[in-house]
């Protein structure tokens, strides 16, 4: 992984609680969201642990750069407070979740292993304020082919998505298996054209097959 910040504790910090798990690397460490977008290049990691607010080049620019140069890497945005506004326009631009600074070191290592393997890191409760906030914003609807592709199954999935349950309640839900219900997801993405779930959800807002208050299980 990838360590970007422009504190040079805060790096040394993260570095530490990575390198002790056997099975995570620290690849690089970045100072600010140009040498991000730089390194990645160079190095291919699997996670960008990027800090929001930072000189030169912040967060919200740098993880729209990332994904626009076809960079694998999942973004988790660093952040001081809470889904604040920058947290909002760093989701929109791709990033995959978030974390707060003080996080503690064993969440910290669960959710770099989490975003690694593909998933996002938001629960319900975040996904639905998320979407409270879209709400009041520009809609950026994705392309009408890629929802009319959709079937009525992965439909009726991607709004379940967006109540935010995870793969082995919509499988009890819809009384299929979990592996069916990965299959449809992972059609979902590549037909929307996205990076994952929490992707995915706001492109249904967009497309307004959900709304910020869908009912949820």
């Amino acid at each position: 992984m990838l360590i970007v910040d422009d504190q040079a504790l805060v790096r040394s910090g993260f570095r530490m609680v990575v390198d002790a798990r056997p099975d995570l690397e620290v690849v690089g460490e970045a100072e600010n969201g140009e040498e991000a977008v730089r390194l990645a290049a160079e190095l291919d990691p699997d996670v960008i642990l990027l800090d929001i607010r930072m000189p030169l080049l912040d967060g919200i620019e740098a993880t729209r750069q990332l994904v626009a140069s076809g960079s694998r890497a999942r973004v988790l945005v660093l952040t001081t407070f809470d889904l604040d506004e920058y947290v909002y326009a760093a989701i929109r631009a791709g990033a995959s979740g978030f974390l707060l600074k003080d996080v503690r070191p064993a969440d910290l290592v669960d959710a770099i292993r989490l975003v690694a393997g593909g998933n996002a890191l938001l629960g319900p409760t975040v996904t639905q304020r998320l979407l409270e906030h879209f709400a009041s914003g520009e809609r950026r609807g994705p392309d009408a082919a890629a929802i009319d592709s959709l079937t009525e199954r992965e439909h009726e999935i991607l709004r379940l998505i967006a109540s935010g349950l995870s793969n082995a309640e919509i499988a009890e839900r819809l009384v299929v298996t979990e592996a069916t219900v990965k299959t449809h997801v992972s059609s979902i993405l590549r037909k929307l054209g996205v990076r994952d779930r929490v992707q995915a959800v706001i492109a249904a807002y967009d497309a307004s097959l959900v709304s910020p208050r869908s009912d949820r299980a």
